[in-house]
């Protein structure tokens, strides 16, 4: 516990700062909606002729008309690359600090095992994506009441959730990276998050590679799959769960026998 509130006071500064960057971004773009209400009607229809872009963007299921469609298109895809790097950024940096910023060797006096450490370590991120969650999802919810449209909380609830596996997923790889290196890999976990955009994306489109979407969390946490009722498989959550549970096996076992740099 002592560990969890050290990685909890070291790192709140950073939590908030993104909390409320992607909040505020989100909370921003919500009430702008009131005011292009009526040119998003307009474009709705060009919008849902674009061919294949219509089906990137999830505009072949969700229409800009509606407040729900406008939410599971520009506000998620907002939403989802600002947690997918937060959390990269947060894994990426729990282990390989206390080397890069020599302080591993006393950490490691104090009465703790390494498995110890990368539990509660663990432990830290996942309540860090809590907070960040309950902050964001907040602040969204403030703007969706303040321009008082019809709104479906309920599938709102539903995309959170896969939201927070997706995140889960990521800080989960990379807190593997964080074990592997002995410095902070941020710049690979961001490339990794665009790569998994990315990934999801273009298997919507290309029909050759749509195994990829096996592959990429942001294939389930997607917005207008969600707020167009799409059901989730199961082997999607399931191959998440297996990327979860393998990394953290890895991770654990490296770091175990790694010689520490002083």
């Amino acid at each position: 516990m002592i560990l969890f509130m050290h990685e909890l006071k070291q790192n709140l500064r950073t939590l908030m700062i993104w909390s409320l960057s992607v909040g505020l971004i989100c909370y921003g773009c919500i009430l702008l909606y009131k005011s292009v209400e009526h040119q998003l009607k307009d474009m709705a229809q060009l919008y849902s002729n674009m061919g294949e872009m219509t089906k990137v963007l999830g505009l072949d299921k969700v229409s800009l008309a509606t407040l729900d469609g406008y939410f599971a298109t520009e506000i998620v895809i907002m939403f989802g690359l600002g947690a997918g790097m937060f959390a990269a950024m947060m894994g990426a940096s729990s282990l390989s600090k206390e080397e890069e910023g020599h302080t591993s060797e006393f950490l490691h006096t104090l009465p703790f095992g390494r498995l110890n450490i990368l539990i509660w370590k663990y432990f830290s991120l996942l309540f860090m994506l809590l907070i960040f969650n309950g902050m964001v999802v907040g602040l969204e919810v403030l703007g969706i009441w303040q321009i008082g449209l019809d709104f479906s909380y309920d599938l709102l609830l539903s995309y959170q959730l896969l939201a927070l596996l997706m995140q889960v997923e990521v800080v989960s790889l990379a807190f593997l990276f964080s074990a592997l290196s002995r410095k902070k890999q941020i710049g690979l976990s961001f490339g990794l998050v665009l790569l998994l955009y990315v990934m999801d994306m273009m298997s919507r489109i290309v029909p050759d590679i749509e195994f990829l979407k096996y592959l990429t969390p942001y294939y389930f946490a997607n917005g207008a799959d969600v707020f167009s009722k799409v059901a989730v498989q199961p082997a999607y959550l399931a191959v998440a769960f297996a990327v979860i549970v393998i990394s953290l096996i890895l991770g654990s076992v490296y770091y175990q026998r790694k010689d520490l740099s002083a």
